[in-house]
């Protein structure tokens, strides 16, 4: 005859070590927390009363308060890109192939590594090629609107990378073999 054993609301018990005792101070020098109850011998530490808490520093003027007052936060996954206007590309002539590389030449933008946008403000009257990392809207219109074309690259680098550490040119160069 087999007998099933039902369990019972008394028969449930917490996993061993799960569950400890806690300490009982000021109960006696046998107890190991006698006398002073852990407390050691005098001091602000030793009194009665509210604790002043983690933020003071007795009497110093808090770490907090050292430092400089700043506002926000930085968003470390921000990608700052280099903006180039729809109207600044009309410079070029015909049929150009605008790339990073052409207008850090011409002085539009300062570093032809960084990422590159292009923006809507301004009128464009001629067939041009234009590749950049990202377009607006308006400007995407404006630039096929003349009978060119738009090319979105790929970022190299994205997120905290982009920002965090900047990567050397050497080796923005083998990410961009890797990508082609």
């Amino acid at each position: 005859m087999c007998r099933t054993y039902l369990m019972k609301l008394h028969d449930l018990k917490p996993d061993p070590g799960s569950k400890k005792a806690r300490t009982r101070v000021g109960r006696g020098i046998a107890a190991g927390k006698g006398k002073t109850a852990g407390r050691g011998q005098k001091g602000q530490g030793a009194r009665g009363g509210k604790p002043k808490g983690a933020y003071f520093e007795g009497g110093q003027l808090p770490l907090v308060r050292r430092l400089p007052f700043k506002r926000g936060f930085n968003n470390i996954f921000r990608i700052d890109y280099q903006e180039v206007n729809v109207v600044d590309l009309a410079e070029f002539a015909d049929g150009t192939v605008v790339t990073a590389q052409l207008l850090a030449e011409k002085r539009l933008i300062r570093d032809a590594d960084k990422p590159l946008v292009v923006l809507g403000d301004g009128e464009l009257n001629k067939k041009l090629t234009v590749k950049a990392n990202r377009f607006t809207k308006s400007a995407t219109e404006k630039i096929t609107a003349a009978g060119g074309s738009v090319e979105v690259l790929p970022l190299l680098v994205t997120g905290a990378r982009a920002t965090v550490k900047k990567l050397r040119k050497a080796e923005l160069a083998k990410l961009a073999a890797k990508q082609s």
